[in-house]
């Protein structure tokens, strides 16, 4: 399955317009490359755009070992890390798709950012995919 460019980035696009604090955006496939991303307007990433991306492969393989563990706790809706200059989230969308967002570390809000605004538009939007 491979996803429009025009849909998927509109849906990264109304992703990052979600909130004021979220710095990226990235889809991911299943191994966690890169298929599309947005920046937040005038701002500079702290990660190079080789380093995003193997973060974003050892993010999904990661992912991938506690799969095993999802018939006992549950499908994942979402990880979430705070580091000291900014916050991480990882989104699945379905079994072949990920988002992939950073937050500005001083957004204390970030679960309702998630839960109300971003994976109900996931919801939404995933049957497009």
């Amino acid at each position: 399955m491979v996803l429009d460019n025009e849909f998927h980035s509109a849906f990264i696009e109304n992703i990052i317009n979600c909130n004021q604090s979220i710095r990226w955006v990235g889809i991911t496939d299943h191994d966690g490359i890169i298929i599309n991303e947005r920046v937040r307007q005038g701002l500079k990433l702290l990660l190079a755009k080789e380093e995003i991306s193997e973060f974003a492969k050892n993010s999904i393989t990661r992912h991938k070992a506690r799969i095993k563990f999802e018939s006992k706790m549950g499908k994942l809706i979402y990880v979430f890390r705070r580091y000291e200059k900014m916050s991480r989230c990882i989104i699945p969308i379905n079994e072949n798709y990920y988002v992939f967002l950073t937050m500005d570390f001083e957004e204390s809000n970030f679960d309702n950012i998630i839960m109300e605004k971003i994976i109900p538009f996931i919801q939404q939007e995933k049957g497009n995919l």
